[in-house]
């Protein structure tokens, strides 16, 4: 894993979002095509609003989302899709978009989903870590087994908080109890990772994924098996975890 650490979470944001502007221009070059998986929540607000700056042929880049609530429409404020909706879809106006989705019925949804993402692999990922360290809506202990790219999933009670928290929902009774998410293992599929993580309220989370052995009570720490993985941190998130940082921010 390599681990980039800058002063706030502006310099993280653009270092993240220009690594994955690059990675998909030199993508689409090669193949003619790019497969890309973004995800949402607070801590993505600005890797997302300096990628939709970078001059990619979005036309060629296909893009699949990483979870998304069940029961909750996309016109409430948190829904995932009206994130990415508003903060990335409409800005760049991608070649394909792969919503996460409930209506319908979650098992087609999920069937459906899981194949079109089974077609190739995923050339770039942005995700982030949940306070709880969890990847996706993968909460501990998460499963680091099923092969099945997308699950229904129910979220833990430290979840849900943080959701409360970002200021997303009023109180934990109002988040919903279950979500679709992409697996473990469809993270680890995707070919980079680029792994955004401001704010001191995730220094924990941080110190835990880069101290734990690879544990499901951890979910981040498998992100150290993967050969192209890096995180970007700020100064807050990694202010717990100086052995693995730059002797500047220690």
């Amino acid at each position: 894993m390599n681990i980039l650490v800058f002063d706030t979470p502006d310099e993280l944001a653009a270092a993240a979002a220009k690594r994955g502007a690059e990675l998909l221009r030199k993508t689409v070059e090669e193949k003619g095509r790019a497969r890309l998986m973004l995800s949402t929540g607070a801590s993505q607000f600005g890797t997302l609003r300096e990628l939709v700056s970078h001059p990619v042929d979005w036309s060629k880049v296909e893009m699949f989302h990483l979870d998304e609530y069940v029961g909750l429409p996309e016109s409430h404020g948190a829904s995932f899709r009206r994130y990415l909706q508003e903060r990335f879809v409409s800005k760049v106006n991608p070649g394909k978009v792969h919503f996460v989705n409930w209506e319908g019925g979650v098992e087609k949804n999920m069937k459906a989903l899981s194949e079109e993402i089974s077609k190739a692999p995923v050339d770039v990922a942005f995700i982030g870590i949940g306070e709880n360290g969890h990847i996706a809506f993968n909460d501990p202990p998460a499963d680091f087994e099923t092969e099945e790219p997308f699950l229904l999933v129910t979220l833990d009670d430290a979840c849900r908080r943080q959701q409360v928290g970002e200021g997303w929902f009023p109180a934990s009774d109002d988040v919903p109890e279950q979500a679709i998410t992409a697996s473990v293992r469809q993270i680890l599929a995707c070919r980079t990772i680029l792994v955004s993580v401001p704010f001191r309220v995730k220094a924990e989370a941080v110190r835990k994924t880069l101290e734990s052995p690879v544990d499901p009570a951890v979910p981040a720490s498998i992100l150290k098996t993967h050969p192209d993985v890096t995180l970007y941190l700020d100064r807050e998130s990694a202010s717990l975890a100086g052995g693995y940082l730059p002797d500047r921010f220690r």
